[in-house]
């Protein structure tokens, strides 16, 4: 665990690339596997199931500090981070441990009935515990004990650890550990620790694998892991674009297609088994039965990159839509009809089991075309027509009455790369939708922005009463940051734990992609991708727009 707390200090204070890599390859050398794997599990974006209520950690805290509630939130405010807080208001408050009795109920001991509980035995030593040990044999089975089982573990565990192997813990038992460093940089690492290419590293990464010395071997073998039909490939993304296109060259090395809002996703077809997988590696095939079954049709061995849209009359629905689906485990079938969807298919990958990747695109789609019949559910993305560039643009201006988001401009010759190297495929998106909003809430950050107010609730007018419209966590410098940062402790007028109530003066200029009505904010308004653009220094609160400006932007 020391081991582990040493690596995450290291990325943690530097702002190196190369320092970062090279952090991790001395850690994936150096650390017994399977703790290189748990913490390639945590690098790599994974995360631990919440094992502990936030509540119960709360009344813990002031049950082993003695400190009165009212500090011990102030501290959580001041801080930002509730597993950074504990972790400070504990450090170094060793308490004696005294082993509580089990009390697990009726039950047999040695095949007969008993009567007397049995002790509950915890294992109280810290040094020398490695990172795998915690997880596995400690971290794990918490969540088959009962509330004061529990308590008595974590409060041994509090009792007796350093304040950053604490804050490391209490990051795993909330299941909010995060690290800051890119997923490009983690793969670099392992790829130079295995002595392999980063694309190989980066597929091998790809799917569910379990956190294990075994994983680890096979990750860093020479020969690779065995075949898992389940695997999907590492996504080729594309970068915005936002000069000239004339700078492209010809209008004919290019295919156009429209840039939907949907879920990015891959479809497998392999050895009769259907896979569902989105962008973030979840795998979502039950949540949409009816794009699996449409699969089926597809050639055994075959892989295909897509979006998964909201779908209904041959145009798409809202995002928020599609978020009905994304989240709802349960009745699957009534949402389905509640919420058609679609599998926009753009681009595909496998054929008969062969990885198609490094054809030219213009090969690509042409084996697509071939596969898939276009029928709902199943469908192919459209090329969009334009012989020249001007055309083009003509055809751009279209997107916000087809409810989408712009153009995708994909070089014929490009193959399929994983990762977001510029060059072959861009984001040509449509001019943002934009309205001067007011700030009224602030809120710390996280990881490095944790002691910073960096995340903000702006609202607008309706009538003589603002109403929150949108939450905006970039587009600021860091110079502007800090000012907002002083301003905001300085104008405080409420609190609400971490957040904080500030007087409505600064107007600042957001800008967000879709616009839609939604019973799920005060204003009846969601807005999508909402960012900063500018600090409107030169307007007054009263200045800004109205909620019926937005609501006549809606379509």
């Amino acid at each position: 665990m020391k081991q582990f707390a040493d690596m995450y200090d290291e990325i943690d204070r530097t702002t190196s690339t190369n320092a970062k890599v090279a952090a991790l390859v001395k850690y994936l050398h150096e650390a017994p596997p399977a703790d290189a794997a748990w913490a390639l599990f945590f690098l790599t974006g994974r995360r631990l199931k919440r094992h502990v209520p936030t509540r119960s950690m709360h009344e813990w805290t002031l049950e082993l500090t003695g400190l009165p509630e009212w500090l011990v939130e102030e501290s959580y405010s001041v801080v930002g981070d509730f597993a950074e807080a504990i972790a400070l208001l504990v450090d170094g408050r060793v308490v004696p441990f005294e082993p509580g009795i089990r009390d697990p109920g009726p039950g047999i001991r040695g095949g007969l009935p008993f009567d007397e509980p049995a002790p509950l035995v915890i294992d109280t030593r810290v040094e020398g515990v490695t990172l795998a040990q915690w997880i596995d044999d400690r971290i794990l089975p918490l969540r088959a004990m009962n509330d004061e089982e529990r308590r008595q573990h974590v409060l041994a565990w509090w009792s007796r650890l350093e304040r950053r192997e604490l804050f490391l813990l209490n990051k795993l038992l909330t299941g909010e550990f995060r690290v800051g460093v890119s997923h490009t940089l983690v793969v670099r690492a392992l790829a130079r620790r295995a002595a392999l290419p980063t694309s190989v590293v980066e597929h091998r990464l790809m799917g569910n694998w379990a956190p294990s010395a075994a994983a680890i071997a096979s990750l860093v073998a020479p020969e690779g892991p065995t075949d898992d039909p389940s695997r999907p490939y590492p996504f080729c993304l594309a970068s915005p674009f936002e000069g000239g296109v004339e700078t492209l060259g010809g209008r004919d090395e290019w295919l156009a297609e429209w840039k939907w809002d949907g879920i990015r996703a891959q479809l497998l077809h392999r050895g009769g088994q259907l896979f569902l997988w989105s962008r973030g590696e979840e795998l979502i095939t039950e949540r949409f039965p009816e794009i699996a079954t449409a699969a089926r049709s597809l050639p055994d061995g075959t892989v295909l990159d897509g979006e998964i849209l909201a779908f209904q009359h041959d145009a798409p629905r809202p995002f928020a839509d599609l978020q009905h689906r994304i989240g709802r485990q349960q009745k699957v079938r009534e949402m389905a009809t509640d919420v058609p969807v679609v599998f926009l298919a753009y681009d595909v990958l496998e054929l008969a089991g062969d990885d198609i990747r490094a054809a030219s695109l213009r090969e690509r789609r042409a084996r697509l075309l071939d596969i898939v019949d276009d029928v709902v559910p199943l469908r192919v993305s459209e090329e969009i027509a334009g012989d020249t560039w001007e055309a083009l643009a003509a055809r751009r201006a279209e997107s916000r009455a087809r409810h989408v988001e712009g153009l995708m401009l994909k070089r014929w010759s490009s193959p399929y790369r994983p990762g977001r190297k510029r060059g072959d495929w861009w984001k040509w998106k449509i001019d943002p939708f934009t309205v001067d909003a007011v700030l009224i809430y602030a809120q710390p950050g996280s990881g490095r922005r944790a002691s910073l107010f960096t995340d903000y609730t702006f609202g607008v007018w309706d009538g003589d009463e603002l109403v929150t419209i949108a939450k905006a966590y970039s587009g600021l410098s860091d110079a502007e940051i800090d000012e907002v940062d002083k301003w905001v402790r300085r104008h405080t007028t409420e609190r609400f734990g971490p957040v904080s109530a500030v007087e409505p003066v600064h107007v600042f200029e957001l800008g967000f992609e879709r616009i839609a009505r939604s019973t799920r904010h005060k204003s009846g308004i969601a807005v999508r991708f909402p960012r900063i653009l500018r600090w409107r220094r030169d307007k007054t609160p009263h200045e800004a727009d109205t909620l019926d400006t937005l609501e006549r932007m809606i379509p």
